[in-house]
C-alpha cells in the first residue's frame, strides 16, 4: 500500500470552540501519539495510537485543505482497537493537499490536548485496467475461474477481486495476487455467474470484467470396464449424478448408458437404449484443462447440440467420447468420457479405463469450460 509523505509541523493545543490552534507546554488530558494521514481509495486515513496516559477520553479530529486558513472539526471519535484509533475522511476532493490533527478531549473540562499537525495529498484517481480473457471451468461441486495477468505487470498493481452475481447484488468471493480463484461453495446442477475487478496499491478498482457462467457438474477418474464378450456383468455404464453412486453396472442393465464391446476390429462403444453418441471422438490430453494443468493441455469439454447417432463407436486411447442421454428428470443430459487406458487385465480379459463428466443440469452442454473448445 502506497502512503503519502506525511509531515510534523508542530504540537498544538485547541480550546473548545476555537478555530486557530495555540502552542502550549504541556496537556491534559495525555494527547495522542504517532498521528499520521495517508491516501487510499478516494479517502484519507487519519491514524493514531493511545498516549500511556490517555484514560478514556474520547478524541476530536480536525482538518482543511492546506490553502486554508482555519481547522475545522469533522469528527469525534470514541472508539479505538488494540492501542490504536482510525478515522476515515470521505470529504476530500482530488489533486488537492490536506492537513490534520487529533485532540484528546477532557469530558469535565472540554480542555483538549492535540497532537501535531500532518499533512497529505490526495491524488487525481485512476483506476487499473480491467481483466480480460475471464473463463471458467466446471468442476465436481466447484468452479474455477482464469483470466490474463496483464494488470498484474502494472507497476502499481496489487490483487484482484472476485464477485459473484447474487440476484441484485453482486458478492465479493474472495481476492487473489494470482489469475485463478477456486470457488468451493460451488454445487452441481446450478449456474454461478461471476466477474472479476483489479485494483492498485492505492485502493482504486477497476470496471468489472466480461462475466462468465459455469455449472458444475461431477466427474470421477479412473472408472474400469471389462469387454462384454469378457465380462458381461462389468461391462455397462451409467453417468451418475453423484460419483458416490455406482456407475459401472450390467452390460444387459436397461438403464446403461453404453456398454464395451468387442471383436475382431476392436473396441467399441455401444449405446443403451435411447442413448446418442456423437460419432467421432476428438484426441484430448486430458478431459478438462482446469486447476494446474499443463499449458499444451487439450480437453473436449462443451458437448455439440447436433449429430448424434445411436450407432456403436470404436473407441481409441486417449480420446474423448461425447453423449447425449436420458436425464434422471426426464430430460436430455449430455456425458463426456475420456479414455486413459485400453489393454488386459491379468485374466487376459479386455478392459477400458476412463474418466467422465456428466452435466445434471439439462440441456447444457458444458461440461467445464465456459466458453469450450473446438470441435471435431
Amino acid at each position: 500500500m502506497r502512503k503519502w509523505p506525511v509531515v510534523a509541523l508542530a504540537f498544538l493545543s485547541v480550546a473548545c470552540g476555537e478555530s486557530n490552534p495555540v502552542l502550549v507546554v504541556g496537556g491534559d488530558p495525555d494527547g495522542p501519539r504517532n498521528v499520521s494521514a495517508f491516501y487510499y481509495n478516494l479517502g484519507v486515513d487519519v491514524t493514531w495510537d493511545l498516549s500511556p496516559g490517555w484514560n478514556g477520553e474520547a478524541f476530536r479530529v480536525y482538518g482543511k485543505r492546506a490553502s486554508d486558513a482555519d481547522f475545522f472539526f469533522i469528527a469525534e471519535v470514541t472508539s479505538c482497537a488494540g492501542g490504536s484509533c482510525v478515522y476515515r475522511d470521505l470529504n476530500v476532493l482530488a489533486d488537492v493537499s490536506y492537513e490534520y490533527f487529533v485532540a484528546a478531549v477532557d469530558p469535565d473540562t472540554g480542555s483538549e490536548a492535540s497532537s501535531a499537525i500532518v499533512g497529505v495529498y490526495v491524488p487525481v484517481p485512476i483506476p487499473p485496467a480491467v481483466p480480460t480473457s475471464v473463463a471458467g471451468v466446471a468442476l465436481d461441486d466447484a468452479a474455477y475461474l482464469i483470466w490474463s495477468d496483464a494488470p498484474a505487470s502494472e507497476d502499481d498493481f496489487s490483487f484482484y477481486r472476485v464477485y459473484l452475481i447474487d440476484g441484485p447484488d453482486d458478492l465479493l468471493l474472495g481476492e487473489t495476487d494470482s489469475p485463478g480463484f477456486i470457488d468451493l461453495l460451488a454445487v452441481n446442477g446450478s449456474t454461478f455467474t461471476y466477474f472479476v475487478t483489479s485494483v492498485d496499491d492505492q485502493g482504486h478498482e477497476s470496471g468489472g470484467s466480461s462475466l462468465v457462467e459455469v455449472t458444475p457438474r461431477p466427474d470421477y477418474t479412473g472408472e474400469l470396464v471389462n469387454a462384454y464378450q469378457d465380462a458381461p456383468g462389468n461391462a455397462g455404464f451409467q453417468f451418475q449424478e453423484s460419483e458416490d453412486a455406482a456407475a459401472v453396472v450390467s452390460g444387459d442393465d436397461p438403464d446403461r448408458h453404453f456398454r464395451l464391446e468387442s471383436d475382431v476390429d476392436g473396441l467399441w462403444l455401444v449405446p443403451g437404449p435411447g442413448v446418442e453418441i456423437y460419432p467421432t471422438g476428438q484426441f484430448t490430453s486430458a478431459l478438462k484443462c482446469g486447476v494446474g494443468a499443463d499449458g499444451d493441455c487439450t480437453s473436449w469439454e462443451v458437448a455439440p447440440t447436433s449429430g448424434y447417432a445411436f450407432g456403436d463407436v470404436p473407441v481409441d486411447a486417449e480420446f474423448t467420447y461425447m453423449f447425449r442421454v436420458p436425464g434422471f428428470g426426464g430430460g436430455l443430459n449430455y456425458g463426456a468420457i475420456r479414455v486413459t487406458l485400453l489393454g488386459q487385465d491379468q485374466a487376459g480379459d479386455d478392459v477400458m479405463v476412463f474418466d467422465w463428466a456428466y452435466q445434471i443440469q439439462e440441456g447444457n452442454p458444458n461440461l467445464s469450460t465456459a466458453e469450450g473448445s473446438v470441435l471435431p
